[in-house]
């Protein structure tokens, strides 16, 4: 996989199951008949020596020319390495009984220095693990944990990580961070790395065509006003509930529609009028949606409120991404297979509230709610 080849592909060639490779890289856990737990770490694969480092055909040259009573800078020169480095390799791995320069035992002796197994950052620094902890348990992604710990933590280098470091963490089952971790931290729920691909094709099913997206303003394109929104259903268990959900283009400001008494193309309607008749006249300018059939009746909501909606075309949801990325981290707070006809009003605004006061990394690490607050303060 190194060389570029996907999973399938390098299991082939190895000889063995795909099931097999993934066990390998990221290791799992098994279940033994009387109840315990067995971990198995993944396997790691050999590391590629950077070319600083000498070579064991180097040391081989080294020894020789050494042997042959050359100097130290005369070597150098013919390696095209700094005399230091020649002089520090013949001291650190000569023979300690003899002194003399054997190149393979000090291949051997370097190979062996140079692994030095250590705890990881977030094994080794209880604080830092702690900080990851409690952001996961309030469902950060690890890159906003990443990027808020500069700006919370100035003055200590330490308390800096990688996201990726804080994704191989949680992919391990053996890491402390993942012992401690929620059961399934991420908001994909999935507790290793895997393709996920949706080809979603959906008809429409209006009786009057709309607008194609293709027509819409180029400001709300470019993000470079506020009051063009993106909408969609996130659907319920069985589909028989549902929870509607906006967000401003601009700010990434989200707001969830509570929809109690169903979601067909009426209700849908009514409530999007309802909702934004009570937003500022800046702040209601277009509304982008996908081919769904719960959006049939947008002429009326259009000369109800003023508003244009323009559609995606089928099977295109990267045309609204936004709205896309924000359903799935709406899907954090409710699974598929979620009866989303159990919680209230109140309880959609306050999710609503915690993802809006989440930094985002496409406003520099600020929150959708700081970014409306500074356009709109009587909003909030």
């Amino acid at each position: 996989m190194a060389q570029g080849m996907n999973n399938s592909e390098a299991c082939r060639i190895v000889g063995v199951g795909r099931g097999t490779g993934i066990y390998w890289r990221y290791g799992r856990t098994v279940k033994n008949p009387d109840g315990s737990t067995r971990t198995y770490s993944p396997i790691m694969a050999s590391v590629q020596i950077s070319e600083r480092f000498l070579s064991e055909d180097e040391r081989v040259a080294i020894a020789d020319q050494y042997r042959a009573g050359a100097s130290i800078r005369g070597i150098a020169t013919a390696l095209g390495r700094q005399p230091s480095t020649i002089s520090r390799e013949i001291k650190r791995n000569s023979d300690p009984e003899t002194g003399k320069y054997h190149p393979f035992r000090a291949q051997k002796r370097a190979r062996a220095r140079r692994a030095r197994p250590k705890a990881g950052k977030l094994a080794a620094d209880s604080s830092l693990r702690l900080f990851v902890q409690q952001r996961l348990a309030d469902r950060w992604s690890p890159e906003q944990i990443s990027n808020v710990l500069p700006g919370l933590f100035p003055d200590q280098p330490a308390m800096r990580i990688c996201h990726e470091t804080i994704y191989q963490a949680l992919y391990r089952p053996d890491h402390p961070l993942t012992r401690a971790a929620p059961r399934r931290p991420l908001r994909s729920g999935r507790l290793k790395r895997r393709r996920r691909r949706r080809a979603d094709q959906r008809t429409t099913h209006f009786v009057e065509a709309g607008h194609a997206i293709s027509l819409r303003p180029a400001e709300a394109n470019d993000r470079s006003v506020a009051g063009h929104w993106e909408g969609d259903l996130v659907l319920g268990k069985n589909n028989k509930s549902a929870i509607g959900t906006l967000i401003e283009r601009s700010t990434r400001y989200a707001v969830l529609i509570y929809l109690p008494e169903g979601h067909n193309a009426g209700q849908v309607r009514d409530a999007l009028i309802k909702l934004f008749r009570k937003l500022p006249a800046g702040l209601a300018r277009t509304l982008t949606w996908d081919q769904g059939g719960e959006m049939g009746r947008h002429h009326e909501f259009s000369t109800a409120t003023g508003v244009p909606v323009y559609f995606c075309l089928p099977g295109r949801p990267w045309q609204r991404g936004s709205n896309e990325n924000f359903n799935g981290l709406l899907r954090q707070y409710f699974p598929k297979g979620t009866d989303l006809g159990a919680y209230d009003a109140e309880h959609l605004a306050q999710i609503a509230k915690q993802l809006n006061d989440r930094p985002r990394r496409c406003l520099g690490w600020t929150t959708p709610a700081q970014q409306l607050a500074k356009l709109f303060p009587a909003v909030h």
